[in-house]
């Protein structure tokens, strides 16, 4: 799907915002760069500024933006499930590392787990509108975080096929990661031909300053041979300035000083550039994620991004209703449409994310995978050519039977050109009442259980599972990988 046909920039706009970006980074600089970093930095004609901070002249700015490849991929252990990263083609991604759970039916929260991100990664294996996977929860009961990192690929990599987004803690919890990677796929040299994973990390503190751990990790990623996310996430009237174009602004160059950041240690690795301007509630200064500056101020860095012509990622979907209901809905989608319209390549947080990104629910995120695939429909627009615009299928039933429902044209478009909701009702009243009158939570609790007691893919050799677990410390049951055990009936 090619979006971009929203534009909360003008043209105008566009330029005054890239000179003040790069005004920003050649005068304000940033903060606290990693010894590598500020040394090759330093190298490509860098300099550090009265106050210690990193300064990145305009030139180099803009050769590493016009040297940094456009168009990427992102890849599944199934073909299929390849991405096409660049341009204005519009995809949709889970992610937000919550750290609670909303169980089916409930109305309080409690601590996520392991098993809910394998739960997780099972259910949008099964989801057509969701693109790629990325922890969605954090394993709250694993302390050891190098253990939490290693059991989190584990779980991911059980749990689907599609491509996997991971975060690390620590840059030295990369290399052990791959080296379980490289079992799951059969050796280092096919996980290199075919990196199903990549990585990358939070690699900057609003305002304009490197944080290390995320920092390190950022480099350290360059090992998966995959492109690198680099997510920023100032807070308008908090970390950022309050000005949505302030906010913009700011959060684009801290995005761009993390592709500097990758590429004067490794020139022209394809990074995935992700400015993600949250917003405050001014009343209180909380993150507000489901408002309407934080969707107009999150298409408009999409925007920019593509403006630069690099690979781009958003934050949308990041409702604050702490359940799935209407407010869930309509903050959902006025977010992701906008940020699709706009031609964001990846439209994250977009799955079942609830409570300001503090929780998950696996029933948001059945009935977001409806909502992503009607925004997905409006971005893929209208088609205008002589045969729809169907002057001649008009005269025929004009003349003929008075209605399209059995023309060739209506058979025929019936599955290439409409979209079909697995959850939304679309019954008549009288059979909505027979069925005992079910709201959409309650349609997508059973469509949950329904997936969840069956698919238990075998993504992992059993032969190379046992030797993982011999190997390394995973904490996942085997027999809560198999049915059986009554979980989810």
């Amino acid at each position: 799907m090619l979006g971009g046909r929203y534009r909360p920039l003008t043209d105008s706009d566009e330029q005054q915002v890239h000179q003040t970006i790069l005004d920003v980074l050649e005068n304000i600089g940033m903060g606290d760069p990693i010894p590598i970093v500020k040394e090759r930095a330093l190298e490509r004609g860098c300099s550090i500024n009265e106050h210690g901070r990193l300064c990145f002249p305009r030139a180099l700015v803009e050769d590493v933006i016009a040297s940094t490849p456009k168009n990427t991929r992102l890849l599944g252990r199934d073909p299929k499930h390849d991405m096409e990263i660049g341009g204005t083609r519009v995809h949709t991604y889970g992610g937000g590392e919550a750290v609670n759970m909303l169980d089916i039916g409930a109305s309080t929260y409690r601590p996520s787990t392991l098993l809910d991100i394998y739960d997780a990664a099972r259910l949008m294996d099964r989801m057509d509108n969701i693109h790629a996977f990325s922890r969605l929860v954090v394993a709250t009961e694993i302390k050891d975080q190098l253990h939490c990192d290693i059991n989190s690929a584990y779980v991911s990599a059980a749990g689907t096929n599609k491509h996997i987004q991971l975060t690390f803690s620590e840059a030295a919890h990369v290399q052990p990661t791959l080296e379980m990677l490289y079992m799951i796929a059969g050796g280092k040299e096919k996980f290199h031909a075919r990196p199903f994973c990549n990585s990358g990390g939070c690699p900057v503190i609003s305002p304009l300053r490197y944080g290390q751990d995320n920092s390190e990790v950022c480099v350290e990623s360059i090992k998966f041979g995959a492109p690198i996310w680099v997510i920023v996430a100032p807070q308008a009237g908090a970390t950022a300035p309050a000005a949505l174009a302030g906010a913009v602004v700011q959060s684009v160059a801290e995005a761009l000083a993390g592709l500097l950041m990758i590429d004067v240690v490794e020139p022209g690795f394809p990074v995935i550039l992700g400015p993600w301007p949250f917003v405050s509630d001014l009343r209180s200064g909380a993150f507000t994620g489901g408002s309407g500056e934080e969707a107009v101020v999150s298409a408009a860095a999409a925007q920019m991004v593509n403006f630069y012509g690099l690979p781009s990622s958003v934050g949308a979907g990041m409702t604050d209703s702490k359940l799935p209901d209407y407010q869930a809905g309509y903050e959902k989608a006025l977010a992701i449409a906008l940020a699709a319209q706009a031609g964001c390549n990846n439209v994250s947080e977009s799955s079942g994310m609830l409570g300001s990104l503090m929780a998950l629910s696996l029933e948001s995120m059945v009935i977001d995978n409806d909502l992503l695939g009607a925004v997905l429909r409006t971005v893929r627009g209208i088609e205008v050519n002589e045969e729809t615009l169907s002057y001649k299928v008009m005269e025929e039933v004009v003349h003929g039977e008075g209605h399209y429902l059995r023309t060739d044209q209506t058979l025929g478009l019936m599955r290439t050109d409409y979209e079909y909701p697995a959850l939304a009702d679309r019954s008549t009243p009288g059979e909505w009442e027979a069925a005992g009158s079910p709201d959409i939570r309650q349609q997508a609790g059973t469509r949950v259980k329904s997936i969840l007691s069956s698919h238990y893919p075998t993504y992992i050799d059993p032969a190379i599972d046992a030797k993982i677990r011999d190997t390394f410390p995973i904490q996942l049951d085997i027999q809560d990988m198999r049915p059986g055990k009554g979980r989810w009936d």
